[in-house]
């Protein structure tokens, strides 16, 4: 029935809509709950959470990774991390200091669609979480460091 099909490896085209399983949640096309939402992005809670709360900022727009934006990005990724704080603050998330938002860098993205990570609270993520999404993970770059090299150089390094 439909179930294999589904399951089955997609190849993604250049556009990546089509396997692409964020594109398909900004679509409607899923059961997701769209937590938040306007015309150009959407957030949902992440699958894996890493944090107490841990929700994803994604584009509508198909961009493949933080190595894909450029200079004209800087708008959308600042909407990004403002969509990040608001979702945190909707679920009560008080102490907007003890969070990390930010994006994996290729290769290490789960999913070749860009996506914003909020997390919180920081302090108490487990060790597991800690690498992926701490300070001292060599493939998770900060929303701020994203803006400030958008801002400096025009790409992320």
């Amino acid at each position: 029935g439909s179930r294999e099909r589904s399951s089955g490896p997609t190849r993604l085209d250049v556009s990546g809509s089509e396997g692409c399983p964020f594109c398909q949640i900004a679509n409607n096309q899923t059961d997701t709950e769209i937590l938040l939402s306007d015309d150009e992005l959407v957030c949902f809670r992440d699958v894996k959470p890493g944090a107490t709360h841990h929700y994803l900022v994604v584009s509508r727009r198909h961009i493949d990774n933080c190595k894909t934006l450029q200079g004209d990005n800087i708008p959308l990724v600042e909407r990004m991390k403002k969509m990040g704080r608001s979702i945190l603050e909707k679920n009560k998330v008080c102490d907007l200091d003890d969070v990390r938002m930010g994006f994996h860098l290729p290769p290490f993205s789960s999913v070749p669609h860009l996506h914003l990570h909020a997390l919180a609270p920081a302090s108490k993520m487990n060790l597991k979480s800690q690498l992926r999404y701490g300070p001292q993970s060599h493939w998770f770059i900060t929303v701020d460091n994203v803006l400030s090299q958008l801002r400096t150089r025009g790409k992320v390094k």
